[in-house]
């Protein structure tokens, strides 16, 4: 397949690598420059959970233009980038093409929406999958599980198990699903409950849950972020909401969420897809969210000092 990657950093290197690898013609489309040419002057190393390898065969490029029609483009940026990667992708689209976005956060496919037709997007859930980036041209691969597929609208689909088994030729483990939004919202909790406390916290995962009062503070998220689920009738795949964290968070307890390590750079992160989210749809809902309000207005407000701004609403 001719496949285009879009938001190469860690995570969307693994993507590009692997496939790359596994014999199809691949680009690479960021707009990190120096990462862009070590990838076309060099190759692209991955190392870690998959292996160390070097992809001399990707293609990359700071232009969307070069690409061309593909048969599959992957949005894998960060949430705030999904719709100027889907506004780039509309006048590319052949008549079979598809777009499959995997990023954190809720809300994907409305953004999505805006831009490209709903009938060619696909989303997916990368669960138990880590990556940071060692330098322009080289990513580290932490862990890998699963990459889960679905349709926006629910159900399966013949197109979904031919993607599930592109991947999984390209040595990833991956599964169709015909409820993607159950996972979407799974993985949403497990976001809220790690992603800003250990950033306004300063800590791993396994930290956070061993100090008592900054766990009850994270748990306090998750609860907040369940209950709003609920309310616009998300059906979870448990029954107590704090155990299932507290068993995803057990099996990682070294893991820095990725919020934590925007700030360690000095750049902004997705706050406002992850525990940002929970006060704006709890309003909708008529649901209190103290932690989650408090906590998002902690990290804007050093992602605006990042900024040189002393009003984050500046």
């Amino acid at each position: 397949m001719r496949i285009a990657v879009f938001g190469v950093g860690a995570m969307g290197s693994i993507y590009a690598a692997l496939l790359a690898d596994a014999g199809h013609e691949v680009w690479a489309v960021d707009l990190w420059r120096e990462h862009v040419e070590a990838i076309n002057r060099l190759g692209l190393r991955v190392e870690g959970a998959s292996g160390d390898r070097t992809v001399r065969s990707l293609r990359a490029t700071q232009n969307p233009a070069d690409v061309g029609t593909c048969d599959l483009y992957i949005i894998a940026t960060k949430a705030a980038g999904v719709a100027a990667a889907a506004e780039a992708i509309a006048p590319l689209l052949g008549p079979d093409s598809l777009v499959l976005t995997i990023q954190n956060g809720l809300e994907v496919s409305e953004r999505l929406a805006r831009h490209l037709p709903s009938n060619r997007v696909l989303l997916g859930v990368a669960e138990g999958f880590g990556a940071s980036m060692e330098g322009p041209g080289h990513a580290h691969h932490n862990a890998m599980k699963l990459i889960r597929i679905g349709e926006p609208g629910g159900g399966a689909s013949a197109r979904l198990e031919r993607l599930a088994e592109l991947w999984r030729h390209a040595g990833f483990q991956a599964q169709a699903f015909e409820d993607i939004d159950q996972l979407i919202w799974e993985k949403f909790l497990c976001n809220v409950t790690f992603s800003a406390p250990c950033t306004v916290f300063g800590c791993t995962v396994g930290v956070l849950m061993q100090t008592p009062e900054w766990w009850r503070i994270a748990l306090s998220c998750t609860a907040e972020a369940h209950a709003v689920g609920r309310a616009r009738g998300v059906t979870f795949g448990f029954d107590d909401p704090l155990a299932y964290v507290t068993d995803f968070g057990a099996k990682m307890p070294a893991a820095r969420p990725s919020m934590l390590l925007d700030h360690l750079a000095g750049r902004a992160s997705e706050i406002d897809a992850i525990n940002g989210m929970v006060p704006l749809l709890g309003r909708e809902a008529g649901i209190a969210t103290p932690c989650n309000d408090v906590l998002t207005a902690v990290v804007r407000a050093r992602e605006a000092a990042f900024a040189g701004v002393s009003d984050p609403k500046l």
